[in-house]
């Protein structure tokens, strides 16, 4: 069973080889436009202030943050973080990543269904995925030392589960994701923050974005299948 988990490791390669894929896009792409500046030269923490005004939103704040496209919204605490580049500056990159981040804070006042169900399911994942190698460790031990294989189908049974818990998360994450930058294209259009031409640019930003959540679900997915395929041939 346990060279079975080395061996079967090559399932992995699909989400392997797409979430490398999608690392270099998203960067590439990201690159590519934060040489173009927009026509209204505004800064994404002045694109972030536009559209939390015009969708009234009013107990969220914007804050900068060191690194690169390290961006992101908290539910909890209202904070938009926005990282340096895109915080600074006014590339079609910078507004494209700051109006996604603005997507998940109107997904916020809006109450976003699956937003909600994913911070429950973020939060049971957090606290099992602690125990994960511990249960692993007893089930080998009452396994190989103990010979007591019922009792070791137990804990990996619970194990699978963390790992289904995993797939849970990364497939609610998906819509998440997607409509958060569907929300964000179109009040940049609304808002006449992007022309057209700048559109189909932030488009193909948050398109190649989107890929890296992809590739984190095919992951889980597979990991998920070859721990179910393992344990299910050793019983």
């Amino acid at each position: 069973m346990y060279l079975d988990y080395y061996i079967s490791g090559i399932i992995l390669l699909p989400a392997i080889i797409l979430a490398i894929f999608a690392q270099i896009k998203v960067h590439s792409t990201y690159v590519k436009y934060s040489k173009i500046k927009t026509n209204k030269n505004l800064t994404g923490k002045e694109v972030a202030e536009l559209i939390l005004q015009a969708k009234d939103i009013n107990d969220v704040e914007i804050t900068e943050i060191e690194g690169t496209l390290t961006d992101y919204y908290d539910s909890k605490n209202k904070v938009l973080a926005l990282s340096k580049d895109n915080f600074n500056n006014s590339s079609v990159s910078n507004l494209g990543v700051t109006a996604h981040e603005c997507g998940h804070a109107i997904q916020d006042k809006e109450h976003y269904l699956l937003m909600k169900l994913r911070s429950i399911v973020i939060k049971v994942y957090n606290i099992s995925s602690k125990f994960l190698f511990p249960l692993i460790l007893i089930g080998i031990i009452f396994d190989f030392i103990f010979l007591i294989p019922t009792v070791s189908s137990i804990f990996i049974y619970i194990g699978i589960s963390i790992f289904g818990l995993s797939f849970l998360l990364n497939l609610i994450t998906l819509p998440v994701e997607f409509n958060a930058s569907k929300k964000a294209l179109k009040i940049l259009k609304e808002e006449n923050i992007l022309t057209d031409e700048e559109l189909k640019g932030a488009k193909k930003v948050l398109s190649a974005a989107a890929l890296t959540y992809v590739a984190e679900f095919l992951y889980s997915l597979l990991n998920l299948i070859r721990f179910i395929l393992i344990f299910k041939r050793d019983d």
